[in-house]
């Protein structure tokens, strides 16, 4: 099902085949798109230049199904490729993910010039199917029912030196009405702790210093190996490799948040001061709709423990405005919460509805205007709290893991970002000194934003390190040859946390 028409340029077969790949959604798809890079640099391809906009040999969409506009941006994505395919010969286009798992053969129906269709089970099949679709001159679609082979036993071309994602589990047990992804990424599957382990020795063998444990229920880690307390057990056994300066995870559920976890963070000192806890809802009714398993008191009992353990642990939550039949009563009990809990920022969304969750069809859709305001009445009071905990932060001095990418006025303002403990951005004063992504520099915080932190002064102290180290070795390799960026691709250090109002990302944990 490929494009026909008459194609007169030559094609030069000694040059490699670039590719490209773009991605959209949650961290286990930008964690997905780095198995991908890896598996097609494996099978000769190279990453296509910076500004190549789809003009490569092969374009991968990585695509999200959680969002509602989600088809439609992948089709009209896939439609401005279509006319680049006619005057390229040779060119193959690929959609995995969500909506690939989700859509099947609708996608090559919409769109007959898509070369490839894949799962999110069956990522390692890209370039075998390219192959084939190349040789039979046909679309392959093929959607595995079940994981083939726990993503991290696949090449991974990873887009930071220094820090990295590690995966744990994939999959997902809940069954929250609003929620697609456990239908299309299946139940919970957990990798032995052994095996999580030596991944990460290894990582940190080239240099990483910081990695993220990544699960769509990371604390429900051992349910399929049947431990509950295996995921404490898997932090506090980070807190003993050598080189390891800073563990993350990511996204955690309030039901399987136990008093070890909270030990574990506390008690680990490479375990940071950071905590991202999907809320979805203040509303007991609503986390009864959305069949969430907690309720209000159990969530801010939980916020109150962190907090008490380590008092200066920064929180961050999603929260879904306009579930159905959310009332106004409901509504303002999701403004409690977030007064009570004083996230340092949240991940808002307006309702979602998808086709095959139980929310899609029941009863109480609220009216769009309705949804917006409120939206924009909770965005508020958030901004407020984000800019008020920020303000706490000023006159502290902190540790921060220079980062690669995160200021965007970092060139005019002569300044370089990094990361703090708890993972709040800081843009600070370029020190005399050379310094790299990677590498800690000591600075005090004068001034607070909503959503960054500025260190106007000199910074007190700058530590090269090994994670620097790698960067450089990293930049040097790729000036060497080739190379570019994979657009569309979040950079991937430390997960960043977004501005509030934007609405990206899965908020489906």
């Amino acid at each position: 099902m490929t494009i026909s028409s008459d194609r007169s340029p030559a094609v030069d077969t000694s040059a490699p085949k670039t590719y490209e790949v773009r991605t959209y959604g949650c961290q286990m798809n930008v964690h997905d798109s780095e198995r991908l890079s890896g598996l097609l640099e494996g099978a000769g391809y190279v990453r296509a230049p910076e500004g190549s906009d789809g003009d490569a040999d092969v374009v991968v969409f990585n695509t999200c199904a959680v969002r509602e506009n989600a088809d439609n941006r992948l089709y009209g994505n896939l439609g401005r490729l279509a006319p680049r395919k006619v005057s390229r010969p040779g060119m193959q286009i690929a959609v995995g993910g969500c909506l690939a798992q989700k859509d099947r053969d609708t996608i090559v129906k919409k769109a007959p010039w898509v070369d490839v269709v894949f799962g999110t089970h069956n990522i390692g099949k890209l370039p075998v199917l390219l192959e084939r679709a190349r040789v039979q001159e046909e679309a392959q679609v093929e959607i595995a029912e079940s994981l083939e082979a726990f993503p991290s036993t696949l090449p991974t071309r990873r887009e930071s030196a220094y820090a990295a994602w590690v995966s744990i589990s994939v999959g997902c047990n809940n069954t929250c009405t609003f929620c697609i992804v456990p239908a299309l990424r299946g139940k919970e599957k957990d990798r032995r702790t052994g095996d999580i382990l030596a991944e990460v020795e290894a990582l940190v063998a080239e240099g990483v210093s910081e990695v993220t444990l990544l699960g769509q229920n990371v604390n429900a880690y051992g349910s399929d190996i049947g431990d509950r307390e295996a995921f404490s057990k898997l932090l506090r056994a980070c807190g003993s490799i050598d080189g390891l300066e800073r563990v993350r995870f990511t996204s955690p559920h309030p039901r399987d948040f136990t008093d070890d976890v909270i030990a574990a963070m506390a008690e680990t000192p490479n375990v940071m001061p950071q905590l991202h806890m999907p809320l979805q809802s203040g509303s007991d009714p609503v986390l009864k709709a959305m069949r969430r398993s907690y309720r209000q008191e159990r969530y801010l009992g939980i916020i109150e423990k962190v907090r008490a353990a380590i008092p200066h642990a920064a929180i961050t939550t999603d929260i879904i405005v306009g579930f159905p039949g959310e009332t106004e009563e409901d509504f303002e009990q999701t403004l409690h919460v977030v007064r009570e809990a004083r996230f340092a920022q949240a991940f808002t969304f307006q309702y979602s509805k998808r086709p095959g969750t139980p929310a899609a069809t029941m009863d109480g859709q609220i009216p769009k205007e309705v949804v917006q305001a409120r939206y924009e009445r909770l965005v508020a009071l958030q901004e407020e709290i984000s800019w008020e905990e920020n303000k706490k932060q000023v006159g502290r001095t902190l540790d921060l893991m220079v980062a690669e990418g995160e200021g965007r006025k970092d060139g005019a303002t002569h300044r370089l970002s990094g990361r703090a403990p708890d993972n709040r951005l800081v843009h600070f004063t370029k020190p005399d000194e050379p310094v790299r992504p990677g590498d800690v520099v000591t600075v005090e915080i004068s001034y607070a934003a909503p959503h960054h932190l500025l260190a106007e002064g000199a910074a007190l102290a700058v530590r090269r390190t090994r994670a620097g180290d790698a960067w450089e070795r990293r930049n040097a390799a790729e000036a060497a040859k080739p190379a570019g960026v994979m657009l569309g691709l979040p950079k991937i250090g430390a997960p960043a946390p977004l501005p509030v109002a934007t609405g990206s990302g899965c908020g489906c944990d």
